[in-house]
C-alpha cells in the first residue's frame, strides 16, 4: 500500500472536541493569577467574584434585569435537574429528544420523577421532532442544540408567547453561540466548558419572573436534595442569584471563566461571538458542499448545529459496508487525526451514528478549520485504503 501524501498546513490549535472545548485564543494560565485561593468562597472578595461573573453573564447574553442568573453544582447536568426536580409536575409536560441528553431528560422525567402527565417526542439522530405539535398551555422541556446530534431547533418561534406552562433550555452548546429568545424561555442551562471554553463542574441555572413564581407556589411531592433547594419557606434564595452558591464552588474554575468572558466583552460581545461561529461554519459548510464523502448528519439547513457539527460518511464504498465496517472506519479517521496531532476528540458521540463530530464553537479560529479540512480528505482515504486491503 502506498501511503497517501499528507497536507503541509497543520491547524495551530487542533482542539476540536464538543466538551470540554477549545481555550480562547491566546489563552494562559497567567489569566487566573487574580483568583480568590485559600479563601472562603464566603468571604467578601469571594462573593464580589461570582458576583461579577453573574453580571458578566447578564450583559453579554443580554438577560433581562428581572431574571436571575445563578451559579450551581454539577456542570448543566446539575442545573437542568435541578430545573426538572424543582418545577415539573405542576402541570403536564411536553418533553422533546432528539439526541443523548434531551433523551436522559426524558429518563429523568418519565423513570424517575415518574410524572403522570407527560409526553414524550423524539426523533431520530439527524432531525427534529414536529415542534408544531407542542401544547404551551403544559410545560415544555427541551435542548436547543443537540450536541451528539448536530441538530438545534432553528429559533424560538415555535414558543407560543401566551404560553400557560414554563419552558425549560438546556442550552448548553448554544448559550454565547446562538441567539436566544430570553421572552421565551423561563429556564434555561449551560455549563462553563462549552462555548466558552472554560473548566467544567460548574451549572449556570438562569430564572424568568414566571419560573421563579412557579418555585414559590409549587411544592413537589418528592424530597429534594440539598443542592436542588433553591427555596425556603416558600420564597425564592435569593442569595443563590447574587453569588452565595449552594456549595463550595471551584474560585480557579471561577476565574477562568471570567477570563472568557472578558475575551468575549473585548469581541464586543454576543455580536462578535457569533462572528466568530459564522466564519467557522462558512469554512466547514463549503467544503461538506465540496466533498463527495461526507455530508452533514442533518440534512435541514436551518436545523444544523452552528457549533457541534456533526457529520455522516456517504461514499458508496463505504455505505456498502456492514455497519460494524463504517463505525471502525470512522474510528480510524479520528485515530489518524489525533496520531498526526491535527486533531483531537473528534469521533461521533458513543450512542450517536458513525461518523465525526468537530467542534465549531467561539474559540475556534477558522483559521484551523481551514487548515483541517484538507487532513479530513487525507485521513478518509488513508482509512478507506486500509478497510480495502485489509
Amino acid at each position: 500500500m502506498t501511503d497517501l501524501a499528507k497536507p503541509v498546513l497543520r491547524p495551530v490549535r487542533p482542539d476540536f472536541s464538543s466538551g470540554p472545548c477549545a481555550k480562547r485564543p491566546g489563552y494562559s494560565l497567567h489569566a487566573l493569577e487574580d483568583a480568590v485561593l485559600g479563601r472562603s468562597h464566603r468571604s467578601k472578595p469571594g462573593k464580589a467574584r461570582l458576583a461579577e461573573a453573574i453580571n458578566k453573564t447578564r450583559a453579554i447574553l443580554g438577560v433581562p434585569d428581572d431574571y436571575r442568573i445563578g451559579i450551581v453544582p454539577a456542570s448543566d447536568t446539575g442545573a437542568y435537574e435541578m430545573a426538572m426536580w424543582t418545577m415539573l409536575g405542576a402541570r403536564g409536560l411536553d418533553i422533546l429528544g432528539w439526541e443523548s441528553f434531551g433523551k436522559g431528560w426524558i429518563t429523568d422525567a418519565v423513570k424517575q420523577l415518574k410524572l403522570d402527565d407527560i409526553r414524550v417526542m423524539e426523533a431520530d439522530y439527524g432531525a427534529l421532532p414536529d415542534l408544531g405539535e407542542v401544547a404551551f398551555t403544559r410545560d415544555v422541556a427541551f435542548t436547543w442544540n443537540g450536541t451528539t446530534s448536530g441538530v438545534r431547533v432553528p429559533n424560538g418561534d415555535w414558543i407560543a408567547d401566551d404560553r400557560e406552562g414554563l419552558t425549560l433550555c438546556d442550552a448548553t452548546s448554544a448559550a454565547f453561540a446562538m441567539d436566544l429568545p430570553w421572552d421565551k424561555l423561563d429556564v434555561t442551562t449551560y455549563s462553563w466548558q462549552k462555548v466558552l471554553g472554560g473548566e467544567g463542574g460548574h451549572g449556570m441555572l438562569i430564572l424568568s419572573p414566571r419560573a421563579v413564581a412557579r418555585l414559590e407556589s409549587y411544592t413537589p411531592s418528592w424530597p429534594l436534595p440539598k443542592i436542588f433547594r433553591l427555596t425556603k419557606a416558600g420564597a425564592l434564595i435569593e442569595g443563590i442569584f447574587k453569588g452565595e452558591t449552594i456549595n463550595t464552588p471551584s474560585m480557579l474554575a471561577l476565574e477562568d471563566y471570567i477570563d472568557a468572558l472578558d475575551w468575549a466583552d473585548g469581541l464586543g460581545g454576543m455580536k462578535g461571538l457569533l462572528g466568530r461561529v459564522a466564519d467557522n461554519n462558512k469554512v466547514l459548510n463549503d467544503w461538506v458542499a465540496a466533498t463527495d464523502w461526507v455530508a452533514n448528519l442533518c440534512e435541514e439547513a436551518a436545523n444544523q448545529s452552528t457549533t457541534s457539527v456533526c457529520l455522516k460518511i456517504v461514499d458508496a464504498d463505504v455505505l456498502a459496508m456492514d455497519a460494524d465496517a463504517q463505525a471502525a472506519l470512522a474510528k480510524r479517521i479520528a485515530a489518524l487525526l489525533d496520531e498526526e496531532g491535527v486533531a483531537y476528540d473528534i469521533g461521533a458521540y458513543r450512542d450517536a451514528p458513525a461518523g465525526l463530530r468537530i467542534w465549531a464553537g467561539a474559540t475556534v479560529d477558522a483559521a484551523d478549520l481551514a487548515a483541517l479540512t484538507p487532513w479530513l480528505d487525507w485521513a478518509f482515504q488513508t482509512a478507506k485504503m486500509e478497510a480495502q486491503n485489509a
